[in-house]
């Protein structure tokens, strides 16, 4: 435990103190009990079975002051307490390899039925956003707080061609960021269906200068949840589009759907080897402060929402618990006072 104001614990020393001074006033009394033998018989009218009595009013006191006088140095622990996140955009994979068969039923089924559960279990006050990607990336829902319009939109989900995950995080970012620039039109239509630098969806405000980079992952207010099954193919690339993120702080969260060996599925006539691009998605949560998950069955991609609903809800951090000790004391010293009274008539 760490404390702010580490030297008031010095009061702590008044503690030994005061137990020397009740042993004192213990022994005082004997002492002044010796001249009055029928007091001796009183006592031991009483029984022995109420001594403890006398003793348990002084002693909770004992324990309060020791609690208040730790909240006076204003003592930090670390505790686990709501998140202050309050929109998640999820980034989902439309593309034509999400109709793959190794996660049960089919991969965008598994992803589609996770995301729901995902979304049914979130706090009703936290905004969540849909994002689908394929090989361009469109913003399906607005963020809302109603789970109803969020399932809408995400059974209405069109496999497609190509795979754009950069398009996906940028898209996603200027949902978060209206103002940040972003041309959300270069994203969308045939003019993305190519690998493009990033500057070209990007415009600079001559008037605004360019917000200045943050520690990734410093964002509280937002996150995204990215999820895929296969290698980029076109768009952005995932990597810049994570810089974008993490120079504004925000976490991009990857899933990886599929086996990393991939598989052969046949598409508009074409066959083709769907495979996992793990090294990709490790990197975009590692540049942007966050963690990648991989879901091989559609049981792991549902225990893959259940942590990251936890992880996102809910943050461990450092926390002032002056309050929590002084409450602590102060009702400590009230219940040694009030067994006194009720015990023996006094107050201690």
């Amino acid at each position: 435990m760490v404390f702010l104001w580490p030297s008031l614990l010095w009061l702590l020393l008044l503690l030994p103190l005061l137990v020397l001074l009740y042993l004192w006033l213990l022994h005082r009394r004997k002492v002044a009990a010796v001249p009055y033998p029928g007091l001796a018989l009183v006592r031991q009218a009483m029984g022995s079975g109420h001594a403890w009595r006398r003793h348990l009013p002084p002693l909770l006191f004992l324990l309060g002051l020791a609690a208040l006088l730790l909240a006076a140095a204003r003592p930090l622990a670390m505790l686990k307490l709501p998140s202050q996140q309050q929109t998640i955009i999820l980034a989902m994979d439309v593309s034509g390899s999400m109709r793959a068969t190794d996660v049960q039923p089919d991969r965008l089924t598994a992803a589609q039925n996770a995301a729901k559960a995902f979304i049914k279990d979130l706090p009703r006050h936290v905004r969540v956003g849909v994002v689908a990607f394929a090989g361009t990336a469109q913003l399906a829902q607005l963020p809302t707080q109603s789970h109803e319009d969020l399932v809408k939109a995400i059974d209405s989900f069109q496999l497609q061609r190509g795979t754009a995950t950069g398009n996906g995080i940028m898209v996603a970012l200027a949902t978060l960021f209206p103002d940040a620039g972003i041309d959300i039109a270069a994203l969308g239509g045939r003019q993305a269906m190519r690998v493009r630098p990033i500057d070209e969806i990007t415009r600079p405000d001559p008037v605004k200068p360019p917000p200045a980079p943050v520690a990734p992952g410093s964002y509280r207010s937002a996150a995204i949840i990215m999820l895929t099954d296969g290698q980029r193919t076109t768009g952005v690339d995932p990597l810049e589009a994570a810089q974008w993120a993490a120079d504004r702080g925000v976490r991009v969260y990857t899933v990886g759907v599929g086996t990393v060996a991939g598989e052969l599925i046949g598409f508009e006539g074409w066959s083709m080897r769907v495979r996992l691009d793990e090294d990709t998605l490790k990197a975009v949560a590692l540049r942007t402060n966050a963690e990648y998950f991989h879901a091989a069955t559609a049981q792991d991609l549902r225990k893959v929402y259940e942590t990251l609903s936890s992880r996102i809800t809910v943050e461990t951090k450092e926390t002032e618990v002056s309050a929590l000790l002084a409450l602590a004391g102060a009702v400590l010293v009230l219940l040694a006072a009030a067994l006194s009274l009720w015990w023996f008539g006094r107050v201690l």
